[in-house]
């Protein structure tokens, strides 16, 4: 038989604040805790938390990556490197590769996890379309500090031609 952790709606809230109202709609809220208890003080919380943005369209085939590196311009910078192709779609598709040689599982996630979320927090604001981007982890790009890497890619954008 096997036993699936079960976490009830407020130790939920406090591990986990996204699982709490999918677990307080499998448990009935028990009456001792709600009256001034530890749910009555989480449920603030919960409604407080940022709303989920949409993600970018994503690049996931090779043939797309190869098309990007054969065809596309490239922009070098110390925290990454920038393949765009201009492409005939009204929209902006990214793809993210770190190779074996920045290090192992490890250092490439953290590495690709700082790619996303500076194009998450930089491409949205200059209204980009009809481009294929790829983002291209280096050796500097999991330790180098977040500012730099933003404006890292903010400066491959425009010397790729991409932005102004």
């Amino acid at each position: 038989m096997a036993f699936a952790p079960v976490f009830r709606p407020w130790a939920a809230a406090r591990c986990w604040p996204i699982a709490a109202p999918r677990a307080a709609s499998v448990f009935p809220p028990d009456q001792s805790l709600a009256r001034g208890g530890v749910m009555e003080r989480l449920e603030p919380c919960a409604a407080s938390l940022p709303p989920a943005t949409p993600g970018l369209a994503r690049l996931k085939k090779r043939r797309e990556f190869l098309r990007a590196a054969a065809r596309g311009k490239r922009a070098a910078r110390p925290g990454l490197v920038l393949q765009a192709l201009a492409v005939p779609e009204p929209s902006l598709r990214l793809g993210f590769t770190v190779t074996k040689k920045i290090g192992n599982a490890v250092i490439r996630n953290r590495a690709r996890r700082r790619l996303k979320e500076a194009a998450r927090l930089t491409l949205p604001g200059m209204a980009l379309s009809g481009w294929d981007l790829v983002l291209i982890g280096r050796d500097a790009t999991a330790e180098r500090p977040f500012p730099l890497l933003i404006e890292d890619l903010r400066a491959a954008l425009r010397q790729a031609g991409v932005a102004p």
